[in-house]
């Protein structure tokens, strides 16, 4: 799990470098309170998700901005699996994102916002996965 915490909380990056150009206060896909589990100190702390172009911003507070500072980003990319934990965490409303390795948990504030994110999430790495390049996609159409 530490590889996904140290990626997705480099804060001594340029913030630039960090968001990819992103505008995350500019018309996101989905935005939202999820509390999220600290990577050492395992306190869960509520924070503000923004959800575009394939990154899941969070910070401290709802008002984001053209200024405002993530305090972490994840590349859904990188992820295989967003699903429910309830389960494995017996807390209500939470849900786990997964990459091979690593695993982040989080818990929403009722089943819809919960069922809302996983379905965001789930299509964000989707659009976003490399598992199928420019150079492997064939236009059957065109071959006619």
């Amino acid at each position: 799990m530490a590889s996904l915490w140290r990626a997705a909380t480099a804060l001594t990056q340029t913030q630039s470098t960090q968001t990819d150009g992103v505008e995350f206060w500019s018309n996101p896909e989905r935005t939202g309170w999820l509390t999220k589990q600290g990577e050492h100190i395992k306190t869960w702390r509520r924070r503000w998700f923004v959800l575009k172009q394939g990154k899941l911003f969070w910070f401290k507070d709802s008002t984001v901005t053209r200024v405002s500072k993530p305090r972490g980003v994840i590349r859904v990319a990188s992820c295989l699996t967003v699903k429910g934990a309830e389960d494995l965490l017996h807390k209500q409303y939470a849900l786990e994102l997964s990459t091979g390795n690593d695993t982040m948990y989080f818990i929403a504030d009722s089943e819809k916002e919960k069922e809302d994110w996983i379905n965001a999430i789930g299509r964000s790495i989707v659009q976003h996965s490399r598992s199928v390049t420019d150079s492997e996609i064939v236009d059957y159409d065109s071959k006619r």
